[in-house]
């Protein structure tokens, strides 16, 4: 039975309410924030962007992939937001319609923010991404889609995030609450649009993260011009391919930072297609 379905029956889609991922309230909240959206005053791709704060009942949005197109793969899709907010249309919604158009279930990710004091950035998000990851594996029956074909993609502090379920799948992050936790939280592989707060001191990644040989066959996109986050992507694939990991890298020219989907009348539009490439290369798509 699904957990939480705000709707008669079924997995919940783009057009249902979200999913509750978890029964009672996540891991380590004590009070229920007051969930706000409003949209950014700067225009990104020619538009706004939605912003979403004070999320602390997180949950998961399913766009299913219309048969007979479905590949039987799914991408969990984080949005960036520098773990304070959630950009959660260019950099999630948006995502989820073009992983529908390749044949891919998508699964939008809201995942708790702003950080919660005392706790490491990423702790709590962590724990969201964790239980999705086991969540659609143990339903990936009934969503039609391959266990072992689930992938996550994340932007910006999302990418961080999407690198953190990696390299953390050994210590599932929080008790386990139901049979879903018994399956693997580990992802297939992942995604990663100019991550964030990967990068430690020379040349190496960021403390918390372990790289190591099961980490997931990873792809980044990442411009050279984003010039806060750039050591972001070269330590992190440096230490990808130290440890062996089948990894791949598209570094553009211009681009800056948080085009998402958008537009930026530079070569890194092109980063879908080159996506698109990578997933026939891993087998996600057939």
């Amino acid at each position: 039975m699904l957990l939480g379905v705000c709707c008669t029956a079924g997995i919940a889609t783009a057009q249902n309410l979200p999913v509750r991922l978890f029964p009672e309230n996540a891991p380590g909240e004590t009070r229920i924030l007051t969930e706000t959206e409003e949209n950014s005053k700067q225009l990104n791709g020619g538009k706004t962007v939605l912003y979403i704060r004070n999320v602390s009942e997180p949950s998961i949005t399913v766009y299913p992939a219309m048969r007979p197109t479905a590949t039987k793969s799914a991408v969990i899709v984080c949005p960036g937001g520098a773990y304070e907010f959630l950009s959660y249309d260019s950099e999630g919604s948006e995502v989820c319609e073009w992983l529908n158009s390749l044949g891919i279930t998508s699964v939008l990710l809201k995942y708790r923010v702003p950080r919660r004091e005392g706790r490491a950035k990423h702790a709590a998000p962590l724990q969201d991404l964790q239980r999705a990851i086991s969540y659609l594996r143990a339903h990936a029956t009934e969503m039609n889609i391959n266990p072992q074909r689930i992938g996550v993609m994340g932007f910006s502090a999302g990418a961080h995030l999407s690198a953190m379920a990696g390299n953390s799948s050994d210590e599932r992050t929080y008790p386990a609450i139901d049979a879903a936790d018994s399956a693997s939280c580990r992802p297939d592989f992942c995604l990663l649009v100019y991550p964030a707060y990967l990068d430690g001191n020379n040349f190496q990644p960021a403390p918390e993260v372990k790289v190591s040989a099961s980490t997931p066959p990873t792809m980044m996109i990442q411009a050279e011009n984003d010039k806060y986050y750039i050591n972001s992507s070269l330590f992190y694939y440096y230490a990808l391919k130290e440890a062996g990991v089948p990894a791949r890298m598209h570094l553009y020219s211009t681009g800056g930072h948080g085009f998402g989907m958008r537009k930026t009348g530079t070569a890194v539009d092109e980063w879908p297609q080159r996506a698109e490439d990578w997933f026939r290369e891993i087998g996600a798509l057939e």
